[in-house]
């Protein structure tokens, strides 16, 4: 389930960083198929359990001369094979790619010989490459007569890059796990946050049906029983054609915080579908696009 947004959130997301973007840059990305991962390669297997995840701060980004001349990784990095990408994956999310560059034919031969495990980055012309990611783990995959691959994978944990490994035959970094910390604040009630949330969504969903002529048919329960963190993630993830917004999504800490930055950009785009409803009541022959 995707819809887009028509309305900017309250505050611009910060741009995603550019710490390497050079190693990172590819004249070629593979174009994805949108519908919606950590351990190493196969010389450094080392999968961690969740509980075991170490936060870092999202907010302080390290300077390229930082990673030049920083100390030596801790006991929890890893080093894992990265895949710039226009787009931001989420831990949960389905993402369907059709892998067809040489570079990164041969980091499929390479997983797939392994833990079928690599890692997304955002990456776009203009802003460079992301430090954040999130791990896509293959679930199902099909080589094609001519070496290219059509692959399933799933959102897996995120994690940070901390350094560049090596550029060559593909991008391989070396990454520090995320998860989120508890809320620094305390004041909100996450459940409560995501009952909200959920309202919003249902009440977007609802009017951009009816602007497309679909009725308005009541969603059903989005949740499915996820708990607030997941079920963020999954907010996230719809918020299709904005994805430096989903970036900055991805790179907070705190479920609270970002739940807190989904409902206001729901909010905003409710506001935005209410009016254009109520001026196709008045002029009913006026042909609206709920995607503008």
């Amino acid at each position: 389930m995707a819809f887009p947004l028509h309305c900017p959130p309250l505050s611009p997301p910060p741009p995603p960083k550019t710490s390497f973007a050079a190693a990172a840059a590819a004249p070629n990305h593979p174009c994805p198929r949108l519908s919606s991962l950590a351990p190493p390669p196969h010389h450094r297997r080392r999968r961690r359990k969740p509980g075991s995840l170490r936060c870092r701060a999202s907010s302080s980004p390290s300077s390229p001369e930082h990673r030049r001349a920083g100390p030596a990784p801790s006991s929890d990095a890893a080093e894992l094979p990265l895949f710039p990408l226009p787009l931001v994956l989420f831990p949960g999310a389905v993402l369907p790619l059709q892998i067809f560059e040489f570079r990164y034919r041969v980091m499929m031969h390479t997983l797939l010989q392994t833990d079928l495990r690599f890692g997304v980055v955002y990456a776009d012309a203009a802003s460079g490459t992301a430090d954040v990611g999130c791990v896509g783990e293959v679930v199902k995959h099909e080589r094609l007569a001519d070496d290219r691959f059509f692959l399933i994978c799933k959102g897996q944990e995120r994690f940070r890059v901390t350094g560049v490994v090596r550029t060559k035959p593909y991008l391989v970094a070396r990454v520090d796990w995320l998860e989120d910390r508890p809320s620094s604040d305390g004041g909100d009630d996450v459940e409560s946050l995501a009952g909200e949330v959920e309202a919003y969504m249902k009440d977007v969903i609802r009017l951009s049906n009816r602007l497309n002529g679909k009725g308005e048919k009541e969603a059903q329960d989005l949740r499915k029983n996820r708990f607030p963190t997941p079920f963020s993630f999954f907010v996230g993830s719809t918020f299709e054609g904005a994805p430096r917004e989903q970036q900055a999504l991805l790179e907070l800490e705190d479920t609270a915080a970002r739940l807190r930055r989904e409902k206001e950009t729901l909010r905003n785009t409710l506001n935005y579908l209410t009016a254009a409803s109520a001026v196709k009541d008045v002029f009913p022959f006026v042909v609206i696009d709920s995607r503008a």
